[in-house]
């Protein structure tokens, strides 16, 4: 037998002993799956059976709501005080299990399982859509620069208004996967997103006349000046939320900090006054079409019906905002007299 025939037959011995292997690595690894799923059905039911025997035990708590001593009463209050905290310990033990999508997943994607069953893969995911956030801005920042400094092509604005609306429909995808894991985006700051999508699709839909060529730069300025400040924003959430994930303050799936720390007030005076011009530049958006919707040349559908978007824009953004500085300033005057 020669020489190379010999290398190929040991060649082939070591591949066979490695195929075996990897067979039996393969069969163990569907083994332990079929475990996981029947454990993650056990636990999904067990905390079912948790929450309605918690609902049993308030509902009794609150006919008994006197012991007949003291010492009956404090175990009473204990109780309650522990109760209170189980919503919050099923939600995160809910968070590593496969749950049924909500209607908007469940309408784009159908009945596919989108629960991240790690921390690890959870934070991977987490992570990647703000870096898609931070580069996809980015590029929009850039767009909006040529189209309004460099061209005047209506070609070319509906590709940047067919970007907003595939980034902001991407977003909210994204966004409703980080829900179903967890994360703590709520209220408007997902309604925000679908309204910025109908916005970018109506600028779409609008004829080349000229209505649109009035609006136009107003328009494109908006956008150039709305990346930026999305850019900043970026800038400053990735910063707080990595100082405080460092500190082991924060859960890895936030998005935005909710709490408050000194050391932030200077990064949040610093980017309020964008903000709050972004806000009053929308409400002057909504304003503009307004009263471009009264000409007598006014007959495109878009100018209203981009107005009120501008207009509900606004609204959310500046109570918002108002709110949560107002929230933010509550917790620093409060932080003095705790200590």
């Amino acid at each position: 037998m020669s020489k190379g025939l010999t290398g190929i037959l040991e060649e082939w011995k070591c591949l066979q002993e490695d195929y075996q292997q990897l067979q039996e690595t393969h069969r163990k690894y569907l083994q332990e799956l079929d475990e996981i799923s029947k454990l993650q059905k056990n636990c999904s039911f067990s905390i079912s059976c948790q929450r309605q025997r918690l609902s049993e035990v308030s509902c009794l708590l609150k006919k008994c709501s006197k012991g007949p001593s003291d010492e009956d009463d404090k175990t009473l209050d204990e109780i309650k005080e522990k109760i209170k905290t189980r919503p919050k310990a099923f939600l995160e033990m809910e968070a590593f299990l496969p749950k049924k999508n909500g209607l908007y997943l469940s309408l784009v994607l159908g009945n596919v399982n989108v629960t991240l069953l790690s921390k690890q893969s959870k934070f991977a995911y987490k992570d990647e859509y703000e870096k898609f956030k931070l580069i996809l801005t980015i590029i929009l920042l850039l767009f909006s620069i040529i189209c309004y400094f460099f061209v005047n092509y209506r070609f070319l604005d509906a590709i940047l208004n067919f970007m907003l609306v595939w980034y902001y429909c991407t977003l909210t995808i994204r966004e409703s996967i980080l829900i179903n894991n967890g994360s703590r985006i709520k209220g408007w700051w997902v309604f925000h997103h679908y309204i910025s999508a109908f916005l970018s699709g109506v600028m779409l839909t609008w004829p080349d006349g000229n209505m649109y060529k009035i609006f136009r730069n107003q328009f494109l300025a908006y956008s150039l000046y709305q990346s930026f400040v999305q850019c900043l924003q970026c800038y400053y959430q990735s910063g707080c939320l990595y100082r405080l994930r460092s500190l082991g303050e924060r859960h890895n799936m936030d998005l935005t900090v909710e709490g408050f720390q000194s050391w932030m007030w200077k990064g949040l005076t610093f980017l309020l006054p964008f903000l709050f011009f972004g806000h009053f530049w929308q409400l002057f958006n909504g304003l503009t079409l307004y009263r471009m919707a009264q000409l007598p040349d006014s007959k495109e559908w878009q100018v209203l019906m981009c107005g009120l978007c501008f207009l509900i824009l606004f609204m959310g953004n500046f109570f918002t905002t108002l709110a949560v500085v107002r929230q933010k300033m509550k917790s620093m005057s409060q932080k003095p007299k705790s200590l």
